[in-house]
């Protein structure tokens, strides 16, 4: 089996841990780096967040990069009420073992991509596109080694869930969602719209807690703390868990259904800053920059998750 390269950029975080963990767990993909930028906690968080799973996974081989410790021109947003104060509460976490890279993550993904094959490296950017916007801005030769940007983000049918127009992740720096927009790197988007369709419930988790390892013992702490917050504002029966999209459409594409269509970042108004304005029905006749998908199987990605999961 030849394994799909791809580097991971994250802001730890409940759903990105999952995520992270769900990559780890499967042989097709080779996760060659793990970026870290600041978003649904403080950058000193999410950095510590990404080891502490790489560790739960058992994966201390895994490089883990620290990067963008703000947004490209705001100030930045984190989302403490749903993540808690270290961004990962629910489990008893250790300090972890594992060290930082010493490289800075926007430089490493500068080196590492100028290096590689052209179209041979897949992005999943699963927070802000901070560290992906600023590499971006400092070297354009970098955009033909990537073969595809499988990111999280994004709302257009069920608009935004940090504010009416905007999802959180391209609310916090919309400036670098709209560099990587621009590319012309081959873009698949895991919007609201999708992740809204997949809802976990509580007797999933303790699906997770059952297996009795200590990667679903936490897991299901993890999630059990996440859950909550969805819970309460939507009333709906289960929550989403959004950042692990980006690793199942990577194994299992054919859960997904989507569509090719132009996608813009607002950057200036008050109002919709950092909303995904998607010309779904090519209102604008500009050519499609983006994959947007907006149906799942959600039992498939749910098997998913828990088949992989159970293997570590």
């Amino acid at each position: 089996m030849e394994q799909k390269k791809i580097i991971i950029d994250t802001d730890p975080g409940h759903d990105d841990a999952i995520a992270i963990l769900l990559a780890l767990a499967s042989p097709e993909l080779e996760v060659i780096g793990i970026t870290c930028v600041a978003g649904n906690a403080p950058l000193h968080l999410t950095e510590v967040n990404a080891l502490r799973i790489c560790e739960l996974a058992g994966r201390k081989d895994v490089k883990v990069f620290s990067g963008c410790d703000r947004p490209m021109v705001r100030k930045l947003v984190t989302a403490e009420e749903v993540h808690g104060e270290t961004g990962l509460d629910g489990p008893d976490w250790e300090e972890p073992n594992m060290e930082l890279q010493p490289q800075h993550a926007v430089d490493w993904l500068v080196e590492t991509l100028l290096d590689a094959e052209d179209q041979s490296i897949t992005i999943c950017p699963v927070g802000p596109l901070t560290n992906l916007g600023m590499a971006l801005v400092r070297e354009p030769a970098i955009a033909s080694k990537i073969q595809a940007i499988v990111t999280m983000g994004g709302g257009y049918f069920v608009g935004g869930n940090v504010t009416p127009a905007a999802e959180f992740n391209i609310f916090v720096d919309p400036h670098a969602a709209d560099v990587v927009y621009r590319s012309g790197i081959p873009i698949v988007a895991m919007p609201l719209d999708v992740t809204h369709k997949a809802l976990m419930t509580k007797e999933w988790i303790n699906t997770l807690s059952e297996l009795g390892t200590e990667v679903g013992i936490k897991s299901a702490q993890m999630l059990t703390f996440y859950n909550r917050f969805d819970l309460a504002r939507y009333g709906m029966a289960g929550s989403p868990v959004h950042d692990p999209a980006t690793i199942a459409y990577l194994i299992e594409p054919d859960l997904y259904t989507g569509k090719d269509v132009y996608v813009e970042i607002e950057t200036r108004s008050n109002l919709t800053m950092g909303m995904t304005v998607v010309d779904y029905w090519g209102a604008r006749r500009k050519d499609p920059n983006c994959h947007w998908v907006s149906e799942v199987d959600d039992a498939g990605f749910f098997r998913l998750m828990y088949d992989r999961l159970a293997t570590l």
